[in-house]
């Protein structure tokens, strides 16, 4: 036991001792230090962003109660040969009741309604929130947090409505609410019977208040009526534990053409918790989606965070002619080399920690930005112990890889050699391997640089394509309340008030894909063009005058025809997948309904912009429009314009309150996870950039050091500052030269990959390439110049006058 104790007691005494050396030799060479620290701080702040972001991400749609068992129902559509032409997220409303009813493995199944704002008032109080209809099971899906109310029975009755606590203290100043009154869409007086927690951002059903799918039925009475192949709405289930999902997939495949036998769509299931990152479908079949760009973002934090650590590895060796003497003075005196390996790795992880505290305050004050540049609210919990763990984790890692290399590399001097002031072979291979870790930095260095700058010009592409209708001066506003029974009243002011100049009524927004249909027939065609799948867009009169919409045939639906009333428009690509030589004056059948073909326009960009447009049809529809377009006059400001039509839609429509948006750039947010990625490219490629350079200046600066009495003699026998400078530049260029050439094939084929996931791209110009590489050449010269120079300046005499 005693000897024990000595033991620990030696062990105890040595790691102070070697602690003491650590800090000591920190504080002896503050400049690498501070050039260490500064890299590792940067490196390891950057790469906890960057995962804090992953990690947001990685946990979409896991608030459920057991998101294991939680899956979305989707839609499959029918293509050619037995195929699957595609794959949808909105489904019928016949789909959940069925499921539940039908299937013992299916523990509750919930329809969900779209996420629009809709009025609820508090007497006077009245805002436009989030509300959403669901059936009661979403109470056994979701893991919402009740602050008051009864979870089981919150949505029994048709009039019970469960809000927010921020919605609940927005419309009465405290969360003490329950049984309270509100009004709905100021048509009925709803009961508060729940209030939950917020929920976070990171959740594909958003909402500030939920209400019973019987109200629903009750308010439109359109949804209650069974409509199997008619899709509007998203479906959720959750599974038994012990269920199986393969096996129910196979047996809910045929559900829907049970009911309707002619139907070209089949159910199916997908792991909801999996719908955000792996939302891409191809026959049927997940391929990827947002979880390729999340793995770009989890190797860009590990490659930034490798180069910050081969920056210590590189400055450390550099050092290796400073510590060699102590080091053999060491192995002299009896120091075992496992002894001085504990001494270097602590020296590490010394530099390391604070390295981390620098990290986590440069996470705490950029953490805002980083949330408002992205649009997102990301928070650090430091009570959560899961952050603390790979806290501690990536701190343990940086310096045990950081400081591995020299550790080891250092404790084999051999001392009579070191003392005799002559090296073994080694001192090759240490200058070769800092050469190989340079390398390894600037090659990552330039494929950011290429790939940043083949982002940045796809979406520029992207936001260039022609949208085929002007979107400037174009605004909607939702359809709520009276504006449509009084749309013509509020048309005719409007155009009166020469505030716009164009108005029509929509089913949906120009900038947004959410409708579509199969079943049309049309002369010629055939039992399998039924199953052929169209996009659908409801509207009244002025249509294309208003959008701005290219017509190639035909002309806008018009007053002046009465049998316009029961007329369609057709896309370019609809006519040539109907293959319709005249399209004009045709015969087409409808949703069951005859239409005559009045006009063919130019293909819209409706749905993602990267992608081909599906073939669509415009038909004119004077019910069921929940949007009002606007075609603002430019002869006036558009503040001008709105302040106008604000005053006069809020004459007709008081109740509600005014919501204008601007189509482009409700465009811009189809752009919104290109852009995401383009910017974190930028920052953090730049980050790492500048991490590079930062150790690149630091070894500059001990190789000046290390050649001073070469420099001297130099510059006494005639040498100039040019040829001195060239002299100690040249390794350091020739390296990045090299990387620059293993860097491009790399960059090459991965974003020439990263394209092909687009239908419409741009190319990867030889011009890129080379500015990259002549941007990273100047980069590193001006790094290292500023230290050559600095040297080639120095006066000889102070580096000979001791010889």
């Amino acid at each position: 036991m005693q000897t024990l104790l000595m033991h620990l007691n030696t062990n105890n005494d040595m790691f102070k001792l070697n602690l003491t050396i650590a800090l000591r030799n920190l504080w002896k060479n503050k400049t690498s230090s501070m050039i260490n620290v500064s890299g590792l701080a940067i490196g390891l702040a950057s790469c906890m962003l960057l995962l804090l972001y992953v990690s947001y991400e990685w946990s979409f749609n896991k608030q459920t109660k057991d998101d294991k068992n939680v899956y979305q129902v989707m839609i499959n559509f029918d293509g050619p040969a037995g195929s699957i032409s595609g794959t949808g997220t909105s489904t019928p409303n016949t789909i959940a009741p069925a499921l539940k009813e039908t299937y013992p493995a299916v523990k509750a199944a919930s329809r969900i309604g779209d996420a629009d704002t809709r009025l609820i008032a508090n007497g006077r109080n009245s805002f436009k929130k989030i509300g959403r209809f669901a059936d009661a099971d979403i109470l056994k899906i979701f893991d919402y947090t009740f602050i008051a109310g009864d979870e089981a029975t919150a949505l029994n009755a048709p009039n019970n409505i469960v809000v927010t606590a921020s919605t609940a203290k927005l419309l009465f100043g405290t969360t003490d609410v329950l049984n309270r009154s509100v009004r709905f869409e100021d048509r009925v007086n709803l009961k508060i019977t729940g209030v939950i927690r917020d929920l976070p951002d990171n959740t594909s059903i958003k909402l500030d208040y939920l209400m019973p799918w019987t109200l629903f039925e009750n308010l439109y009475e359109w949804t209650k009526r069974p409509m199997w192949t008619n899709n509007n709405w998203t479906t959720l289930v959750r599974l038994n534990p012990d269920a199986n999902a393969e096996m129910l997939n196979a047996s809910i495949k045929g559900m829907i053409k049970k009911h309707v036998a002619d139907a070209t769509s089949s159910p199916m299931i997908f792991p909801f918790s999996r719908v955000h990152l792996y939302g891409t479908f191809t026959e049927g079949k997940s391929t990827g989606g947002e979880i390729e760009q999340l793995r770009l973002f989890m190797g860009l934090a590990i490659g930034i965070l490798l180069i910050a650590c081969i920056n210590f590895m590189n400055m450390a060796t550099a050092k290796s002619e400073k510590r060699a003497k102590e080091v053999g003075i060491k192995k002299t005196i009896g120091a075992t080399r496992a002894s001085l390996i504990s001494q270097f790795l602590i020296e590490s992880l010394v530099l390391t920690l604070c390295s981390a505290v620098m990290a986590i305050v440069l996470v705490e004050v950029f953490l805002p930005l980083f949330n408002n540049l992205l649009g997102i609210k990301m928070n650090i919990v430091y009570a959560n112990p899961y952050l603390w763990m790979s806290l501690i984790g990536i701190v343990l890692f940086t310096g045990v890889v950081a400081g591995s290399y020299p550790a080891f590399y250092l404790s084999s001097f051999n001392p009579l050699q070191v003392l005799r002031k002559r090296r073994s072979g080694r001192g090759m291979w240490s200058v070769s391997l800092r050469q190989v870790l340079v390398v390894v930095q600037f090659t990552f260095a330039v494929i950011l640089i290429i790939s940043t700058t083949v982002i940045y010009r796809q979406i520029q592409y992207l936001k260039n394509i022609p949208l085929g209708y002007d979107v400037n001066q174009l605004v909607e506003l939702p359809q709520d309340g009276q504006l449509e029974a009084k749309f013509e009243l509020l048309k005719e002011r409007l155009m009166k008030s020469g505030a716009i100049q164009g108005i029509c009524q929509l089913s949906g927004s120009m900038a947004d894909y959410n409708s579509n249909f199969w079943g049309m027939e049309w002369p010629g065609s055939t039992e399998t063009d039924r199953h052929m799948v169209f996009s659908q867009l409801a509207t009244t009169y002025d249509f294309a005058k208003t959008t701005g919409l290219k017509l190639v045939e035909g002309r806008d639906f018009s007053r002046q025809f009465s049998s316009d009333t029961s007329a369609m428009m057709l896309s370019v690509s609809a006519v040539k997948v109907m293959n319709l030589v005249h399209p004009i004056g045709k015969i087409v059948k409808y949703q069951g309904d005859l239409r005559r073909v009045v006009g063919v326009f130019q293909d819209f960009i409706w749905g993602a912009p990267y992608r081909k447009q599906d073939p669509m049809v415009v038909a004119f529809r004077k019910e069921g429009t929940g949007y009002v377009t606007l075609r603002l006059n430019p002869a006036n400001t558009p503040s001008a314009n709105l302040a106008v039509v604000e005053r006069i839609v809020k004459d007709i429509n008081p109740a509600y309150p005014v919501e204008f948006k601007f189509v482009d750039e409700l465009y811009g947010q189809k752009l919104k996870s290109q852009k995401i990625l383009g910017l974190l490219s930028n920052i953090f490629g730049g980050l790492a950039i500048f991490i590079s350079c930062l150790g690149l200046f630091g070894l500059a600066a001990y190789s000046a050091e290390q050649r001073t009495k070469e420099i001297g003699v130099r510059k006494v026998l005639g040498a100039s500052v040019a040829n001195l400078m060239q002299l100690l530049s040249l390794g350091f260029l020739k390296m990045v030269v090299l990387a620059i050439v293993i860097a491009i094939p790399v960059a090459n084929y991965m974003m020439n990959s990263w394209l092909k996931k687009f239908d419409f791209h741009t190319g990867i110009s030889w011009m890129i390439i080379v500015m990259a590489a002549i941007g990273t050449i100047a980069i590193a010269l001006l790094t290292v110049s500023y230290q050559a120079y600095k040297a080639a300046k120095a006066n000889p005499v102070d580096a000979l006058k001791y010889e």
